[in-house]
């Protein structure tokens, strides 16, 4: 049974909105938690700065190994 064509549209109209709520949701999460680990000293914000630095380079550097291999 296929969808009506008229509720296909309204998804497509509805998709980028539930994008924009997620990365709000996401944004702020993020502001909450770097607030709170600034309030939790200098240590603890260097520490969690070395790890979040660490996992930018690892998705990176799986990226630009996925798309040789897509390459290749």
């Amino acid at each position: 049974m296929k969808p009506h064509p008229q509720a296909d549209a309204l998804m497509d109209l509805l998709f980028p909105v539930w994008q924009f709520v997620i990365g709000a949701l996401v944004a702020v999460v993020v502001a909450v938690v770097g607030l709170r680990l600034a309030r939790q000293g200098r240590s603890r914000m260097r520490n969690a700065m070395v790890v979040v630095g660490a996992g930018i380079l690892g998705l990176t550097l799986f990226g630009v190994l996925q798309a040789t291999v897509d390459r290749g």
